[in-house]
């Protein structure tokens, strides 16, 4: 009966899973097969034809002298560098503080969650007028000097990255903040007060007891902005476009530009699928260690 249950369930399901199958898969067979080519739009032939500009494996040869995408890629592991552990570290204190109770805390919750609603192009547009010459940020600094401030912060190649950084800690430290709040609710209580009649004080509680219950969830909450933080693009291209010069031009950025401005399908696809494969041998560990770390 269970045989014929299962089958059953199979049988019901398995259009759905042609299909998701179909849509996952298709387009990165494509992607493989295009990254083996030359092939581009402006060479007047079909996708379907690109075997006829095969090139084998020139494409990732290409991808160990391609200075440019290596500083990209130094550019973004920068940032995520940046971003994700000061996104942490205020993301785990508003969540530390947001345990205990107290007049409005509804109203600064919903203020606090706002930035994460906001559309990354929209608060990249935010932030590029924040950080004009003439912009609210200078203004600022000129209440606190004295003196009139006009930095140059999107033009200036040394401070835009500054602003991008900015911009991206403002919008996904809320995300942080709810991931680890989720996980510090979940800690038993019980143990908690056990630990204060014991006389353990606030830091010995919260390293003893909270931090080790919340390993998975600070795993989760890290993998989520790494490989969000990795990706950025929409603020940081509003904001910069990838400037001064190529000062801003993350890994995203710059296979926009091949792929848009360059039109090297082939090549493209290739930095494409090697970065996919990397970031997924790098999850793939990361959860093992994470599950050997829970065991």
């Amino acid at each position: 009966m269970k045989d014929e249950s299962a089958n059953l369930s199979f049988r019901l399901t398995l259009p759905a899973q042609v299909l998701v199958l179909f849509i996952s898969v298709f387009p990165l067979l494509m992607q493989a097969y295009i990254s083996l080519t030359d092939w581009s739009p402006l060479s007047g032939q079909s996708w379907t034809q690109a075997w006829a500009f095969w090139n084998t494996f020139a494409n990732y040869s290409d991808l160990l002298s391609d200075g440019r995408l290596w500083s990209a890629l130094g550019r973004t592991a920068f940032v995520m560098a940046v971003c994700v552990p000061i996104e942490f570290m205020l993301g785990l204190g508003l969540a530390t503080l947001f345990m205990d109770d107290f007049r409005g805390k509804r109203v600064f919750y919903s203020i606090l969650i706002m930035p994460m609603m906001v559309v990354p192009a929209v608060a990249g547009y935010m932030f590029f007028m924040l950080f004009q010459s003439g912009g609210p940020v200078n203004d600022i600094l000129s209440m606190f000097t004295g003196s009139p401030v006009t930095i140059a912060w999107l033009s200036n190649p040394k401070l835009a990255l500054v602003a991008v950084m900015v911009a991206d800690i403002w919008q996904w430290t809320p995300l942080m903040f709810l991931i680890l709040l989720a996980g510090l609710v979940g800690v038993p209580e019980d143990q908690v007060r056990a630990a204060t009649l014991l006389g353990a004080n606030p830091l010995q509680r919260f390293t003893s007891i909270v931090l080790p219950r919340m390993k998975t969830i600070i795993g989760i909450a890290l993998a989520i902005r790494v490989i969000e933080c990795f990706k950025i693009f929409d603020t940081l291209f509003i904001m910069t476009g990838g400037g001064p010069g190529v000062a801003t031009e993350t890994i995203s950025v710059y296979i926009y530009k091949i792929a848009t401005q360059d039109l090297i399908w082939g090549y493209v696809a290739a930095i494409a699928l090697a970065i996919l494969i990397v970031l997924s041998v790098v999850c793939v560990w990361a959860l093992k260690r994470m599950a050997r770390v829970r065991a």
